[in-house]
């Protein structure tokens, strides 16, 4: 528990010394922002800044902290390492000045921003691959909910439906009418949530790994007894993949896809590091209450207070016909919230838990739509006040996910596979968008280090997966780390060429 409050206390300090540093360096000032100079009734809107907070951090967060932030545990404390350090100097970092380019560039959507910064060849790119990412989430929190739901009433089919004409009346409705309305709340459940499991972590103080003496061990990726059966899993090293399975609490590259939607109703650029930055710092302290739960269910035998032992039992027998597996392999994510929501908070905690592994991606799903509107629009230059126009992007849009969303329900692997290229392409956006950072603090002559350094480690990162991951060249792991030392070089070398052009 001693790395959890130290952890807990540098994210907090975090926000107000380097956020502050952060803010400084961008300087914003009292020029009307899009929300005043642009209104118009749709996107365009102007509002309360306690609303516009709430928003933010629902949209960059659902169930990432949680999930990923449980997933993240198996690798031990290195998660508050990863947690701490890139919530602080990366994501906020790169929510806040992402989302502040876009309040200064007339509310401009991602690829734009790009595109001003990196050139027009990047900006095609990156408008093709960041609408596929979105279309790929708001596919993937179509039918996992819906799964969900239909073990409590009706059917997986039926919730598809409802879900999916949810979000279409959310992508095309003016943000205030449902989004606004309802996000707050959402945003206020998943907090409290939050908030209450860090009262039980006090209240139980238990005994977790700790930095000093535990980062190099209690990998639950590495074979293990666990449950009283030998596990022999696949290994997934903590460089990369530690720092793809969390992201959002850490850095998310589709965060920058859904700030531009409150930069277009922010009222202050003032404002923008208590919303921005703030909102993921917020998220960090999430992932960091899930981590350490988590921590306490595989590690230390917490799960016992929240399983009934006919379950352990079937889990046993379960384990001697196939050879053995760990509590990694039994518990999913969503289970492991109910779990414990339930065990901990009782009656109220399943209602809350239901919202963590229901309401949470539903509400990812339909603001990655009308991100995509969006920016789909913004490329086309078709204006989205006219509700007829909204339906010129949304019905081929629509069309297209609703084949997306057919071919995963007919796949019996479609969700595992939408969700690994969604996990390596959303860090790979986030690498676009440090690197687009990067040259725009060259270009004002601006402290660039804070961004390039980051730039760099997730480039490394991102193509280091590439080489060892067996979802794509897998690779051996020397060869592979060979390989992304080489593309670090390379970046090192492409960034100076060009820095000295740029000073020239």
């Amino acid at each position: 528990m001693i790395s959890f409050m130290i952890a807990l206390a540098a994210l907090i300090v975090g926000y107000f010394v380097y956020g502050r540093f952060v803010e400084h360096v961008f300087a914003p000032d009292d020029r009307p922002t899009p929300a005043v100079a642009k209104a118009d009734g749709v996107d365009f809107i102007q509002l309360p800044n306690w609303k516009v907070f709430m928003i933010q951090f629902l949209n960059i967060a659902g169930t990432g902290p949680i999930f990923g932030a449980i997933m993240g545990a198996w690798y031990g404390p290195w998660a508050y390492v990863w947690i701490v350090l890139g919530c602080v100097l990366a994501g906020a970092v790169h929510d806040y000045l992402s989302g502040m380019l876009s309040v200064r560039h007339g509310g401009a959507n991602l690829p734009t921003l790009v595109g001003t910064y990196l050139g027009k060849t990047t900006r095609a790119v990156m408008l093709i691959f960041s609408v596929f990412l979105l279309m790929m989430v708001g596919v993937v929190f179509v039918y996992s909910p819906a799964i969900l739901i239909s073990g409590f009433c009706g059917s997986t089919m039926l919730w598809v439906v409802v879900i999916f004409l949810y979000y279409i009346l959310a992508t095309m409705l003016p943000i205030d009418k449902i989004i606004g309305k309802f996000y707050p709340v959402f945003a206020i459940a998943l907090l409290f949530m939050a908030v209450a499991l860090m009262v039980m972590l006090f209240v139980k103080m238990p005994s977790l790994p700790e930095w000093w003496t535990s980062l190099g061990a209690g990998n639950l990726n590495e074979p293990k007894s666990l449950l009283g059966a030998e596990s022999f899993i696949q290994k997934n090293p903590v460089f990369p993949c530690l720092f793809l399975t969390i992201a959002c609490g850490a850095i998310s590259g589709f965060h920058a896809t859904q700030s531009p939607l409150m930069a277009r109703c922010i009222g202050s650029e003032r404002l923008g590091r208590p919303i921005f930055y703030g909102s993921m710092i917020t998220e960090g302290v999430v992932a960091l209450i899930w981590a350490t739960v988590s921590s306490y269910f595989f590690y230390h035998g917490g799960w016992r207070e929240v399983v009934d032992a006919e379950t352990v039992n079937a889990f046993l027998a379960q384990a001697n016909t196939e050879g053995g597996k760990t509590l990694v392999q039994y518990f999913t994510a969503p289970e492991v919230v109910k779990l414990i929501c339930n065990g901990w908070l009782g009656a109220f905690g399943g209602i809350l838990a239901v919202f963590g592994v229901v309401a949470a991606p539903i509400t990812s799903g339909d603001t990655a739509f009308r991100s995509a509107r969006l920016i789909i629009a913004e490329a086309l230059n078709i204006s989205q006040k006219s509700i007829v126009k909204r339906f010129y992007i949304a019905i081929p849009m629509f069309g297209a996910a609703i084949a997306l969303l057919a071919w995963q329900m007919e796949n019996p692997d479609g969700f595992n596979t939408i969700w690994q290229y969604f996990g390596w392409g959303n860090q790979t956006l986030s690498v676009f968008t440090l690197w687009m950072l990067t040259v725009y603090l060259v270009q004002q002559r601006k402290p660039f280090v804070i961004m390039l350094v980051p730039a760099l480690f997730m480039t490394t990162v991102c193509s280091t997966f590439l080489f060892v991951s067996r979802q794509a060249l897998g690779l051996e792991q020397p060869l592979g780390y060979a390989l992304g030392g080489i593309v670090l070089v390379v970046a090192c070398v492409w960034f100076l060429v060009w820095y000295r052009k740029n000073q020239a």
